[in-house]
């Protein structure tokens, strides 16, 4: 039969195929320049062993990885801290996870919803919560204790033990949410005949439901380590005043000093990267030596375990667990921020709202405030529909290199915000536009380190959308532009704002990127909460963390209520 087809030198894109090629290589650009090209910088820097303000370095060498050999102490309290709250965040939430998916506690909508806020709450709001809550003799605890049973400096939060509990209990939720979701699409029946041949609840839970959600629980462990590795906000609120040093406040210490010593803090921050990408492949490895599989083509319908009376000791332990992360932080902040001293013995509480007006008075809080919000939103509006086409580039169009675009856009997603934020630091010290100290480079961070997210909640959505709506658009001549305004963007809608809502909150909670970039004209909330526990008095960093919560909370509060209204007309 006679070739019809053109020849590949006569071959021209379509009108189509030319935007598609363009958006393409738009992304790609932006792939380079707000992720390769700030982590050039960081490897330039961490191989600078002469001056650390000049660049390109005029001398080069190792001396700042043969000196992470003196830093023995930090790697060693890194990996102590990590394992511990990983081990502490694991075991809570697969516990918590079988009890509210497999279980028939009562309550269980409610509590899983209360399980997920201190998510929101951010890790730096907890340290600071629990500094109240268990500093030695201060501490809210501690003085109760004291009061009650005469028993003194029982509780010492500013210990790796305390360090470690905060982070399992503010960064550690997203295993309950990872494990929970494995959980829920396990087909039951298996658990049901390990029961009928005789084995006992606690026997099925650790030869059945352990073994086969093994999967969803190393992607957990993975996720949890490396969130624990790169953790800031409660390593330097609990370990600063003990000259407790990890991997992410060393390199912040490093930054500060005079001369800032950069060299060093690059070659620990690429440690770090070095670990959790040693970590990564363990995990890839893991999941291909075996066979996982239970959802097969037949159907099945999710079932509670009965456990008679035992449900309400297990709702009592859910209960505990969002007392402990939920209740109890909020209510020392809350309690902390209304006194002008802080005091548990009720007579000598003398309440005020100063703290708040003053916290909105100043120029510096009001500021930061009005800055973290307006980022926020600019972030999140931009941000949201530039992932959209970068999703549809990635999952819809048949274009050459989609694959290694999905790659590098997902690379910040494996490294600590810190060490992203260092490398970004060194970028925007050496590029000739003067944007370092501006909100727009804030924006530009913030868009980088966050654009994993947005991807990653987008892309289900996307991959939901059967193909064929947009093919019987292209095939009646809609071009590309009109099939997006028409039918990708509206099905996407619940999507887009669940993504818009999420990059929002990340963006007003964000601390390790904001810590570094932002200038005396660009203050941002978080690292003006760290500067006001540092010189400023406890009940007005209280107040700035209450307020600071509260306009994360109310954006959940929107996502919810608009999800649900987008849902509910679908």
């Amino acid at each position: 039969m006679q070739n019809l087809a053109p020849p590949a030198s006569l071959w021209r894109p379509s009108g189509a195929t030319k935007i598609e090629l363009l958006a393409s290589a738009t992304v790609a650009l932006v792939c380079v320049g707000l992720i390769v090209y700030p982590l050039f910088f960081l490897l330039a820097e961490s191989i600078n062993v002469g001056d650390p303000q000049t660049f390109p370095p005029k001398d080069i060498g190792i001396d700042n990885f043969i000196d992470l050999s003196l830093d023995l102490t930090v790697l060693l309290n890194t990996a102590y801290v990590a394992i511990a709250a990983t081990a502490m965040a694991i075991a809570a939430g697969f516990v918590l996870a079988w009890m509210l998916t497999r279980t028939n506690v009562p309550g269980k909508a409610l509590l899983e919803r209360l399980l997920e806020i201190p998510f929101y709450l951010t890790p730096l709001v907890g340290a600071l919560a629990w500094s109240i809550l268990a500093a030695p003799k201060s501490g809210f605890l501690n003085q109760l204790l004291v009061t009650v049973v005469g028993v003194s400096d029982l509780l010492d939060i500013y210990t790796p033990f305390g360090i470690a509990w905060v982070m399992a209990l503010f960064e550690g939720t997203v295993a309950f949410v990872m494990i929970s979701a494995v959980m829920k699409s396990m087909d039951p029946s298996l658990e049901e005949s390990s029961r009928v041949t005789g084995a006992g609840k606690l026997r099925t839970l650790f030869k059945i439901t352990l073994p086969l959600v093994l999967p969803g629980l190393l992607g957990a462990i993975v996720f949890v380590f490396a969130e624990m590795l790169g953790s800031f906000a409660a390593a330097l609120v609990l370990g600063l005043p003990g000259r407790f040093f990890v991997v992410t406040t060393a390199i912040w210490q490093y930054t500060l000093s005079y001369p800032p010593e950069y060299g060093k803090a690059s070659a620990l921050g690429l440690a770090l990267f070095g670990v959790m990408f040693a970590t990564l492949s363990f995990y890839r490895w893991m999941v291909r030596r075996g066979t996982f599989a239970t959802i097969s083509g037949k159907a099945f319908q999710p079932r509670s375990i009965d456990m008679g009376r035992a449900r309400y000791g297990l709702a009592a332990i859910c209960w505990l667990y969002v007392f402990v992360a939920v209740i109890l932080p909020i209510a020392a902040l809350l309690l902390t921020s209304c006194l002008r001293f802080a005091t548990v013995i009720v007579d000598q509480m003398s309440f005020t709202l100063q703290n708040y007006e003053t916290a909105l008075t100043l120029d510096a809080v009001r500021s930061a405030l009005t800055n973290s919000l307006e980022l926020g939103i600019g972030v999140a509006t931009v941000g949201v529909f530039v992932m959209a086409v970068l999703v549809w580039i990635i999952y819809r169009s048949r274009l050459p290199g989609r694959g290694a675009v999905e790659y590098v856009v997902m690379f910040p997603q494996s490294v600590p915000r810190m060490v992203f934020g260092l490398a970004l630091l060194t970028a925007w010290l050496n590029i000739p536009i003067p944007l370092y100290g501006t909100l727009w480079v804030l924006a530009i961070a913030y868009f980088t380190v966050l654009m994993p997210l947005g991807v990653r909640t987008l892309s289900g959505v996307v991959l939901q959308i059967d193909k064929s709506l947009e093919e019987c658009a292209q095939v009646c001549g809609a071009t590309w532009a009109y099939r997006m305004r028409t039918i990708t963007v509206p099905l996407l809608r619940p999507g887009l704002v669940a993504a818009w809502l999420l990059i929002f909150i990340a963006s007003v909670r964000e601390i390790g990127v904001s810590i570094y970039l932002m200038g005396p004209n660009s203050k941002v909330i978080a690292p003006a909460i760290v500067s006001s526990w540092s010189s400023a008095g406890t009940e007005l960093t209280a107040a700035m963390a209450m307020i600071q919560t509260a306009a994360v909370l109310l954006a959940v509060l929107l996502l919810l209520s608009l999800t649900a209204k987008y849902f509910k007309g679908a």
